[in-house]
């Protein structure tokens, strides 16, 4: 006698209208080691969601304007899918996202009017640390006699004892940026420059800062502050680029191919 096989259930856990929410819909939604009670809760919700959904589009499908095409606008969304993945795969596939020094100096030349500053800029090093930190003489001596070696231990200094810190001097900052750092008034666009340097306490922490360069409003960026953006530019541009070289290629390649037919009249 021939075995027969075993028919599951697929129970039907809501109804709205003439649509079913069947028990399969749920499966891999529910973690491994769920306990009992937050899976009723997780299926409830899931649920409760599915029904409000199920029957919103209902009411919706009963206004569907007579000249609105569902079946065409289903076509194009899909056509775009379909299409944006493509483009995606022929990008991530194809494109070179290396940009040379050159290119960026270039871009910058053609473009570095565009430019223009909205608040004035500047590279530092800055550090804020607790006043009673026990480090903070050590920190003193090295900031007043900073060396390429004293550095190394300024560095790992702040690294175990600041509340923030910012050494590195090629990095810009916007000074509104920088003034939150510290207490209020002490640094604004008017009294700031290539010299300033600043030792200040205001009863919990210690704020230091020594200024290397400033670029004022209204003047413009110097590469090194718009480079990431530069570099996004430039590989937009190639990436534009490369989509119409692969669309022409494409498309000569099936026509030659003759799949491709143009009837006119």
């Amino acid at each position: 006698m021939t075995e027969q096989p075993k028919v599951v259930q697929d129970t039907i856990l809501a109804n709205v209208f003439d649509k079913n929410l069947r028990l399969s819909e749920l499966e891999g939604m529910i973690p491994n080691n769920t306990s009992s009670s937050d899976s009723i809760q997780i299926i409830n919700s899931f649920i409760d969601r599915w029904v409000k959904e199920a029957t919103l589009l209902h009411e919706a499908e009963k206004h569907i304007p007579n000249d609105l095409n569902i079946e065409k606008l289903v076509k194009d969304y899909r056509a775009s899918l379909v299409k944006h993945n493509f483009e995606k795969l022929l990008v991530e596939t194809n494109l070179d996202s290396t940009v040379t020094k050159q290119e960026l100096d270039n871009y910058y030349t053609k473009n570095k009017e565009q430019y223009q500053l909205e608040t004035t800029i500047l590279r530092c090093y800055y550090i804020k640390i607790e006043e009673e930190n026990e480090r903070i003489e050590d920190l003193k001596k090295l900031w007043s006699d900073l060396d390429s070696k004293n550095y190394k231990d300024l560095l790992t200094l702040c690294t175990d004892n600041a509340e923030t810190y910012m050494l590195d001097d090629s990095t810009w900052i916007r000074i509104d940026d920088l003034a939150l750092q510290l207490p209020k008034g002490i640094i604004n666009s008017s009294n700031i420059n290539e010299r300033t340097e600043i030792s200040r306490k205001d009863g919990k922490y210690h704020y230091f800062l020594r200024v290397f360069e400033t670029v004022s409003k209204k003047e413009i960026a110097p590469l090194s502050f718009i480079e990431d953006q530069a570099r996004k530019v430039i590989l937009h541009k190639r990436k534009i680029k490369l989509l119409s070289e692969k669309k022409e290629e494409i498309y000569d390649r099936e026509y030659q191919r003759k799949n491709i037919k143009i009837y006119t009249q």
